[in-house]
């Protein structure tokens, strides 16, 4: 996966975007891993491959806030 600082990220946009084409790339900043850039397709796969199990998993999150004490009642 290749990786740019913002400064390259910024001067060599054409190249960037033509890199996140054939791979993710990883954005910098002061050294640290700030960003990934992804192609359209891959960015949309993956948004329609995890919608629906993300959607699952985040009405278990709000069902266990709401009835946890349920839950435990439960499982005695």
């Amino acid at each position: 996966m290749k990786t740019f600082n913002a400064t390259q990220a910024k001067n060599q946009f054409g190249q960037l975007l033509d890199d996140a084409q054939a791979e993710p790339v990883i954005i910098q900043k002061n050294g640290r891993d700030v960003a990934v850039l992804v192609s359209m397709s891959e960015f949309q796969s993956k948004m329609q491959n995890n919608s629906s199990d993300n959607l699952i998993q985040k009405y278990l999150e709000e069902s266990m806030t709401r009835y946890d004490d349920l839950y435990t009642e439960l499982a005695k």
